[in-house]
């Protein structure tokens, strides 16, 4: 979490030949959403138009000195075209060079290649969208890449999938900055939810399910409103009034994880939601949740985020004491 509320956390946004406006625009509206925490600029690589990847140019008021003083720099999608090799032309790869050591990357769709290119995902776990899946893999074997999920945090380093996932990111960031409160904020101004489920997986282009079939939807938010209980693949079966084969496989197809997994995530995110806002003991969260004991939570919450409830906690009261004496 961010340790200075005094200051707006910097973040420059680098719009390269191709950019797509959509996801060019969502740091900006994320992060400019959150009650002056971020401070969000614009760059291209010499501060001209930049082409984009619609009918348009987009106009940009900085170059690429700006990126020397990011905390946080944001790669949206943009033409892969010159990634295709597997290097950056020279005047891409001299702006990367502005980028102080420390600084937070976050490249959204696409904009994983352009990470990839300039060597900052050698070794570790990474995303894109799912349709690049394999290009991807081609050009950069070394990468860890996981195209089922939304976006992937490997601490200084945060990629996503397509389009849409970049929200998804941004947002997972300023949770992360600021706690689960300020994120909702976010979220509701920006029309989205705060958290998705599954992964990208469900995006994937597949046979559509006859106009008569029930999804699992409503099962879905049955299973949210009593997590508290010991659910099973059975119950939410019978509730969405089908085999648990057919509900399992339906499931998939709609969330791209499986019942099971998914129950788990929720469970996780809402004990997080507790630990961030509540006193309540670890126990007693475990049981909020549907977890059978504390243990059981431990044992999640550190698979999930790899870090212990009360560490969690603490790193989250520890900010809000932080902003406490800001505001004093």
């Amino acid at each position: 979490m961010l340790a200075d509320e005094a200051a707006p956390h910097r973040v420059v946004v680098l719009a390269l030949d191709g950019v797509y406006p959509f996801e060019l625009g969502i740091p900006n509206r994320v992060f400019g959403s959150a009650a002056g925490k971020y401070e969000v600029t614009t760059c291209s690589i010499d501060g001209g138009p930049v082409r984009s990847a619609a009918d348009f140019a987009i106009a940009v008021a900085h170059d690429s000195r700006a990126l020397e003083a990011a905390e946080t720099v944001v790669l949206p999608a943009c033409d892969i075209s010159m990634t295709l090799s597997g290097t950056l032309p020279q005047p891409v790869l001299d702006a990367f060079a502005r980028i102080r050591p420390g600084a937070r990357i976050v490249a959204i769709c696409t904009g994983a290649f352009i990470a990839a290119a300039a060597g900052l995902l050698d070794g570790r776990p990474a995303t894109t969208h799912w349709n690049q899946a394999e290009r991807f893999r081609r050009i950069f074997p070394s990468v860890r890449l996981d195209p089922d999920v939304l976006y992937v945090d490997d601490g200084d380093v945060l990629t996503s999938a397509g389009a849409a996932a970049g929200l998804d990111v941004c947002l997972h960031l300023v949770r992360r900055d600021h706690g689960s409160a300020v994120a909702n904020a976010v979220a509701r101004r920006c029309v989205v939810p705060p958290w998705r489920d599954g992964g990208q997986a469900q995006y994937i282009e597949q046979p559509v399910p006859p106009a008569t079939s029930a999804g699992t939807a409503a099962a879905r938010q049955w299973a949210l409103e009593n997590l508290r209980s010991p659910l099973t693949v059975e119950e939410l079966a019978e509730r969405a009034r089908m085999s648990k084969r057919t509900f399992a496989r339906r499931f998939r197809d709609e969330v791209g994880m499986s019942p099971g997994r998914w129950l788990i995530q929720q469970r996780v995110f809402r004990a997080r939601h507790l630990l961030e806002t509540t006193d309540l003991t670890v126990d007693r969260i475990a049981g909020e949740v549907g977890f059978a004991t504390g243990t059981s939570l431990r044992q999640h919450l550190v698979e999930s985020i790899g870090v212990a409830p009360q560490t969690y906690r603490r790193t989250f009261r520890a900010e809000a004491a932080v902003t406490r004496r800001t505001v004093a």
